[in-house]
């Protein structure tokens, strides 16, 4: 045995500035978590081929941690950090944005924070926001704060909504025998109930890419269904469904399969139910499942099989309040799942991944609000009692304006708004117009929102309130790396776009000799061999164009290729992106990246005329 390592060990034991708690709940280690320390380091010691514990110890730094577990190895001891640190620094697990296993991010205000940011975690700017005007910062939480795994969340989603229709509508049985490919849909995309029609197109609404379920449709069908109107059709009526939330993804696709499976199956499905009854169905089959609690039953029972853990969205929290900002929380989630979900996100985890309810991860909030219906929730018109929260019991207590009333009867009652040792105070319901009281905001700007979905978190805060706003994109993280390593691809696209334009411009001028100018019998033959080799040219381009841009397409989706454009045009979704979100980014934990003082500023428009005179 290595007495030296051992009492180096023993040193670093008894350095308390080294140890901030476990998972870092603790401003300083209480001789309780002295001793529980020292226990797990002892049995790392005495039982080295245990196998590999998944410890919970906290260290002032990520790189004492790695020192401490250097250290155990060279015993013989096996120990897997699995901490969270004060400065920030830590090892972010492979999670929906594809993250190597070992990658170290470092917050902004730890020493290791200033420091390049991969272009998967940076955050860009559509308008202009000054953080130092910014008093105070909100989260929603489902796909914000908590990030769900398509893979199982959305086909928990799937199958609970596939067992309503058949138990509960009527659909045949056969339907239970269906898979569910979290893949194949995107965001962005828009469905045509009426016609059983999936939809992909672009900022000016022209439909670029269609399916009648999973069938392409060509694109003579396409521009006889979709192009050939007097009257353009704005895709926003009763007749179209909107898919901007991952929410959704599961939905659009059960209803694809529906499509596919009426026109394959004659008589499966009752005449009577067209595509837009069995849409309707689909929509009543989902809440069916939210209002029994299916969902929230099954991700509450195992949190990590359904969440993406990520390490740096508490430390973030605590930044931005160091910094001085409010820091609030507005859901549609109630209190006791909301509970659930945060308990997980912030709590120390069992080896299984659960963690056992507390309400110490109220601490990183100044106000949270749990049932809030948005988005009626960003109208100060919406007349929605404020009740407090009983964290305790879940029960629900009148307030004015956020200040709890005593109950007839018992005016002595003690009221449960205030959290012991906790400036935080959870409420259900109200509006906006609570809010902006309990905050004590001086001007709607300096409120910074930051959620995932366009219409209920970004649109209505942005348009109504004058909020500024902050788009949470998972997708993005991938899209940016792909675009990046694609340059090469996107010279070459450009240059045969460009030799296409040539080659039909030379065209143009000889069909246009022919026609219109009198040319004798020999100069007509030679510029009919021209045109000939031309159009030979031309077809030839203009394949190895299409191909090539196919190709480059697919490497985003094999189906819906680039979610923010369609064409050479910014999508609907990137439309909606860059006129109602002032930033976006991949996951909300970016933010600890910045300085929160940060000022985000926009790049440069171009319009054509300005893009190539400056290429």
């Amino acid at each position: 045995m290595n007495y030296r390592l051992r009492l180096q060990i023993l040193l670093l034991l008894a350095n308390f500035q080294l140890m901030q708690g476990i998972r870092c709940v603790f401003t300083k280690p209480s001789p309780l978590q002295f001793a529980y320390f020292l226990s797990i380091t002892l049995r790392l010691l005495v039982f080295p081929n245990f196998g590999s514990w998944n410890t919970d110890l906290g260290f002032s730094s990520f790189s004492k941690a790695l020192h401490y577990q250097k250290l155990l190895h060279q015993l013989g001891a096996s120990c897997k950090m699995d901490a969270y640190c004060t400065d920030g620094v830590m090892p972010e697990k492979r999670g929906i944005n594809g993250c190597e296993d070992g990658q170290v991010l470092a917050l902004w205000a730890s020493p290791e924070g200033r420091q390049n940011i991969d272009i998967g975690k940076q955050i860009f700017c559509n308008s202009a926001v000054n953080m130092k005007n910014i008093v105070a910062i909100g989260f929603d939480m489902d796909y914000t704060l908590a990030q769900y795994k398509p893979e199982t969340f959305e086909s928990l989603a799937y199958d609970g909504t596939v067992k309503k229709l058949v138990t509960d509508l009527g659909y045949p049985k056969e339907l239970l025998e269906w898979s569910f490919d979290w893949t194949y849909m995107v965001r962005g995309l828009v469905l045509d109930k009426k016609r059983g029609n999936i939809l992909k197109m672009d900022r000016h609404k022209y439909v670029k890419v269609a399916y009648h379920g999973f069938r392409l449709i060509s694109k003579n069908e396409k521009v006889a269904t979709y192009g050939n109107t007097f009257i353009r059709d704005a895709f926003d009526g009763p007749d179209y469904a909107h898919i901007d939330t991952l929410f959704s993804l599961a939905e659009a696709y059960l209803f694809a399969q529906l499509v596919d499976f009426k026109d394959s199956n004659p008589g499966k499905i009752s005449e009577e139910k067209d595509y837009s009854c069995m849409y309707k169905d689909v929509r009543s089959a989902v809440d069916l499942c939210h209002r029994d609690g299916t969902l929230k039953k099954m991700v509450a029972k195992d949190p990590k099989k359904y969440i993406n853990e990520d390490n740096l969205i508490a430390p973030m929290l605590k930044m931005l309040k160091t910094s001085g900002r409010a820091v609030f929380l507005v859901t549609n989630s109630l209190w006791d799942y909301t509970n659930v979900v945060m308990n997980f996100l912030f709590g120390p985890r069992t080896m299984a991944g659960s963690s056992s309810l507390s309400l110490d991860w109220l601490q990183h909030f100044d106000f949270v609000i749990t049932g809030s219906a948005k988005p009626s929730f960003f109208h100060d018109e919406n007349r929605a009692n404020l009740f407090a929260v009983e964290t305790d019991s879940g029960k629900l207590v009148n307030t004015d304006n956020g200040t709890p009333l005593a109950q007839v009867g018992d005016p002595d009652i003690e009221l449960p708004h205030q959290i012991p040792n906790m400036r935080c105070k959870v409420f259900q319901g109200g509006n906006v117009g609570h809010l902006h009281k309990l905050l004590n905001v001086g001007a709607s700007s300096q409120v910074l929102y930051v959620g995932d979905h366009i219409y209920g978190d970004i649109l209505r805060s942005k348009k109504i309130l004058g909020w500024r706003t902050m788009l949470v994109v998972p997708e993005l993280e991938k899209e940016v790396k792909v675009l990046s390593s694609s340059q090469d691809t996107r010279k070459k696209l450009q240059l045969l776009r460009s030799e296409r334009d040539q080659i039909e411009d030379q065209t143009h001028h000889l069909k246009w000799s022919l026609e219109h100018e009198n040319l004798g019998a020999g100069e007509k033959e030679k510029i009919s061999s021209k045109l000939d080799l031309l159009e030979g040219q031309r077809a030839r381009v203009r394949a190895a164009h299409q191909e090539s841009q196919r190709i480059f397409h697919q490497k985003f989706h094999p189906v819906w290729g680039q979610l923010m454009k369609t064409g050479y045009q910014n999508s609907r979704f990137a439309d909606q992106v860059e006129r109602f979100a002032c930033l976006y980014t991949s996951q909300v934990s970016n933010l600890g990246l910045y300085s929160p003082a940060k000022y985000y500023r926009p790049s440069e428009d171009f319009m054509p005329h300005d893009s190539d005179i400056l290429s």
